[in-house]
């Protein structure tokens, strides 16, 4: 993997941060909301068992979807001689990062025009939602994440073009993990500590900084693919991802 491999895609879902709180917050706040009262939740400590689970599931169903994509990515590489598959769909990949970056600085549209795509099969799953509310234990907690991890987002289908481009189900799985984990520290402090943080995620140069270095990583993506495809032409260009 080079730099949209695991690390990097860590470092999207950790900055894609402000995205997160903001689609995110009122689910956390629901979950929060409903915890089983005292003395259960008499300490910010009895609370982690439950938002643990619940990461727990919708990273499971993140990896699950990576390994989805990454098979379909697999078997458009069997087309390579015809095709440079995998050059335009990291391609793709990296001008999705580019889109999603100028969002989370407060432009552009088409992120939230790539979220409705999702829009038909999440209204099948929604109302499974509804049957795990309100969240009285961890097991109900993590049903509900693996449920959620399918909710349409703009941040989750830019990282799913790259592991759909890994060609891969294995590294697929592995880079929608990497994406989850990224994202785990803001949305543990949605459930935690959100009274403490909202003025902090809201803030303009906050949500700024974010989506430069997002958009950043895209163009650094492009401008590899690029410089591979400037050396070796089409024949190296599947290397690139790899």
């Amino acid at each position: 993997m080079t730099e949209f491999g695991i690390v990097a895609v860590f470092f999207v879902g950790l900055l894609g941060g402000v995205h997160c709180l903001g689609m995110c917050g009122s689910i956390v706040g629901i979950i929060t909301a409903q915890l089983p009262k005292p003395p259960l939740t008499s300490s910010g400590s009895a609370r982690w068992p439950f938002h643990l689970a619940y990461n727990g599931g919708r990273l499971a169903s993140y990896a699950a979807a990576g390994a989805l994509v990454g098979s379909i990515g697999q078997a458009g590489l069997l087309f390579r001689d015809q095709v440079p598959v995998q050059h335009l769909l990291f391609v793709l990949s990296s001008l999705m990062l580019v889109a999603l970056g100028l969002y989370l600085a407060g432009s552009g549209k088409l992120v939230r025009r790539i979220e409705r795509l999702g829009g038909g099969l999440w209204r099948r799953i929604q109302p499974l939602t509804k049957r795990l509310l309100p969240v009285t234990t961890p097991q109900r907690a993590l049903l509900l994440g693996m449920l959620w991890g399918w909710m349409p987002c703009g941040l989750v289908y830019s990282v799913l073009l790259t592991a759909l481009a890994s060609g891969s189900v294995k590294d697929g799985a592995a880079i929608m993990l990497a994406f989850g984990l990224g994202t785990l520290p803001n949305l543990l402090a949605i459930g935690l500590f959100w009274e403490r943080i909202r003025g902090w995620v809201q803030s303009p140069r906050v949500r700024l900084a974010a989506g430069l270095m997002v958009a950043g990583l895209g163009v650094y993506g492009l401008v590899k693919v690029s410089y591979t495809f400037y050396l070796y032409g089409w024949s190296g260009s599947c290397h690139v991802a790899a």
